[in-house]
């Protein structure tokens, strides 16, 4: 396999960009209405809840930099996984992220663009509307078009989103922060932090779990790494640079918010209150513009990992056809037979996040958030990567082929527990309450553990032992 078919087209700049762009979307728009919701109002508790996601994504993010430093080849998590676990396992990760993973968020991601794009024309828009999936169809479509015909417009645009999408984020700190001041909106939510009655642990790993949504997406910065120059150094300067950026615009972003509306409206009525109390109508609706194009920007990161995604199991000689889906075109140098089977993996997810998100789901049990759920695999399969480098790399530098892998160990295991919970424990008592039952980490794990049977069987049939 020739490591440099693809052309090194992306400097630290973008790769940096690509960190930040693809992880800063939709989710710290609307995931602090929902941390607020877990943690009962309480600013404390849902501050210390964006700083454990954060300091876990920043100690993950750092020990990949550490691989990056060492192993170099197509598609960076699945090569991370093949140098250090071996090449079955590599198998099975990149399946995952080709067929769960990466569609999955790009599917979710395509109806939030979708939804914002509704609600900036009409805020009592139907979100969950045939009109709503079929602008997200729509646009599911356009960031394949892009990612497949030019590249290099899709790294442009991701630059540019970027920059854009700061800039809401970036206003709210001033703006808010200095409003809160003034106003005494902040000092009393931190106040009213003090009295709430709900301080309980419960709440605050409720909160990770919403928080572990918006700070998901670093890792997919990996897959363009052999597209990157000098990724040697670049990779992990971005990792490390995008990830600390991210913690610190989420904390301020959460504190900025409760200078527009006290926590008690924040908690109905998410941001779009403050945006409204702070700027009026139209400086809202401005800033729910580039709240659109923030969530494009993210559409069109995970896109690009998408139409990599097969390419680099493809290469490898294992996955369905592989030599069919290893070509690459000669205009674009791009690997469109992958892309287009990745794309009609974000169709099937696209669709099924539809049914399930119905008033009366058409999946019945099996109507999981699938938004959220696969971070337990995901964070699961990094276990195996961090044990096996510590004991191949673990006689070197102490500190970051030990400590750091063992950190990220027990940041895994904690992920793990955070999504159980507030997938599992969280909707077993509510329905359970109610009479019912209701437990979607399971029966996501039956459609995990289907999916991942079906790729075993297809590296059994073309791997060459």
């Amino acid at each position: 396999m020739d490591n440099d078919q693809m052309q090194k087209r992306y400097g630290l700049f973008t790769a940096i960009c690509m960190v930040v762009g693809i992880v800063i979307g939709s989710g710290v728009f609307f995931k602090a209405q929902d941390i607020l919701n877990y943690t009962g109002g309480n600013l404390a508790l849902g501050i210390l809840a964006w700083v454990i996601g954060g300091v876990i994504m920043i100690i993950c993010a750092f020990n990949f930099a550490n691989f990056a430093t060492k192993y170099l080849k197509v598609n960076g998590v699945v090569d991370y996984a093949e140098a250090i676990v071996g090449p079955r396992y590599a198998y099975m990760t990149g399946w995952f992220l080709t067929a769960i993973y990466y569609p999955a968020m790009t599917a979710v991601l395509a109806w939030v663009s979708a939804r914002y794009t509704l609600i900036l024309f009409n805020a009592n828009a139907d979100i969950t509307s045939g009109l709503c999936m079929s602008l997200g169809a729509f646009y599911l479509c356009l960031a394949y078009a892009v990612n497949v015909l030019s590249p290099r417009i899709a790294g442009k645009f991701q630059v540019s989103a970027t920059v854009i999408k700061l800039i809401p984020l970036a206003i709210i700190v001033v703006v808010g922060t200095i409003a809160g001041l003034a106003n005494g909106n902040t000092t009393e939510a931190f106040a009213s932090s003090v009295k709430t009655s709900s301080s309980s642990f419960d709440s605050v790993f409720a909160g990770i779990g919403a928080a572990a949504f918006a700070y998901e997406g670093w890792i997919i910065a990996t897959s363009i790494n052999s597209e990157l120059k000098d990724a040697k150094k670049n990779l992990p300067r971005a990792l490390v640079i995008g990830t600390a950026i991210i913690m610190m615009i989420y904390i301020t972003y959460f504190i900025g918010l409760t200078g527009g509306a006290s926590v008690e409206v924040l908690e109905t009525q998410g941001s779009t209150a403050a945006f409204k109390n702070l700027f009026g109508t139209v400086g809202s609706t401005v800033l729910n513009v580039f709240i659109v194009i923030s969530c494009l920007g993210t559409l069109n990161g995970l896109m690009l990992a998408n139409t990599r995604s097969l390419y680099s199991l493809s290469a490898r000689g294992v996955g369905p056809s592989p030599k069919t889906f290893s070509q690459l075109d000669p205009q674009t140098n791009m690997p469109l037979n992958s892309s287009a089977l990745t794309l009609l993996f974000c169709g099937a997810w696209c669709f099924y996040f539809y049914g399930a998100n119905l008033t009366s789901p058409i999946f019945g049990p099996f109507s999981f958030d699938s938004s959220e759920l696969p971070i337990i695999t995901v964070y699961a399969l990094y276990i195996p990567i961090f044990i096996m480098f510590i004991a191949k790399e673990g006689k070197g530098n102490v500190f970051k082929n030990v400590i750091m892998p063992a950190l990220a160990i027990i940041c895994s295991l904690f992920m793990i527990f955070v999504a159980i919970y507030a997938h599992g424990i969280v909707k077993y008592k509510a329905a359970a309450a109610s009479g019912e039952f209701s437990f979607p980490v399971l029966f996501y794990l039956i459609v995990f553990a289907v999916i991942m049977a079906i790729g075993a069987l297809l590296y059994k049939r073309n791997h060459k032992e």
